[in-house]
């Protein structure tokens, strides 16, 4: 059996009376390619923020890499410990450049000269080289997104929580972007893969965590959770075939 690199137990978090999230837990086993998935509102993100120390839970308990996590924890010690995230809508610093968004990341950890090897293989690997003097508020959608992937990995993460990196992208953009996935899981990065497209689920993912109404509702493969009854009614509220979950 793999080693855990993530235990996520019992997490809950409320936000003026609504459960966001309720006594949540799953588990990601290093090196894999988990899905969370769930229809909009389902509680994916704010799981999310919970786990990278964006919000503090009610109650619950965090352990990552053999390590409880608490309120100490700070976002840049979770990072710091190798846990990476990306966010809906892609954050680069907009006024600077592409090669100086990895750059003053991999500064962080390493010293100028390899911080610069560094940038140059992260941006080569995410297909930015050419790109590298743009300022990243310039570059295409699905360019953003690449470049918020090679920010994080500038931090050298051992997991990478990606929220929906798939979203608005066509469907070149999103078989390069799946390629990217792989990529990065081939370099030995665990990754929790939170996504609305089934497609991308299917193509990279060998698991599934499903989420409805801020509470854990399946676990399996992702074929098995576009079969299952209660999946799809929680996606499309009725009792219709898979094959129309797998539309999303």
């Amino acid at each position: 059996m793999a080693a855990r690199i993530l235990e996520v137990r019992d997490l809950s978090i409320s936000f003026g009376g609504i459960r966001a999230v309720q006594n949540f837990s799953f588990n990601i086993e290093k090196g894999e390619i988990l899905a969370l998935i769930g229809p909009n509102g389902c509680g994916k993100s704010t799981s999310v923020n919970l786990i990278s120390g964006l919000y503090t839970p009610d109650k619950g308990t965090i352990i990552f890499n053999g390590v409880e996590l608490s309120k100490k924890h700070s976002i840049a010690q979770r990072s710091k410990m190798g846990m990476g995230r990306t966010f809906q809508t892609p954050k680069p610093f907009g006024s600077m450049s592409v090669y100086d968004n990895v750059f003053s990341i991999s500064l962080l950890r390493h010293g100028f000269k390899e911080a610069a090897q560094k940038t140059q293989d992260i941006l080569e690997m995410f297909r930015l080289t050419k790109f590298s003097g743009e300022a990243s508020s310039r570059l295409p959608i699905e360019k953003r997104k690449w470049l918020d992937l090679a920010r994080v990995m500038a931090t050298e993460p051992t997991l990478v929580m990606m929220d929906e990196v798939m979203a608005g992208l066509n469907p070149n953009e999103m078989q390069e972007s799946l390629q990217l996935v792989r990529d990065i899981n081939n370099k030995g990065v665990t990754v929790l893969f939170i996504e609305h497209v089934m497609r991308a689920v299917v193509s990279v993912c060998s698991r599934a965590i499903v989420m409805n109404e801020g509470k854990f509702l399946f676990e399996g493969t992702p074929e098995d959770a576009l079969n299952d009854q209660s999946v799809i009614e929680a996606y499309i509220g009725g009792k219709k075939g898979g094959t129309e979950v797998a539309k999303n």
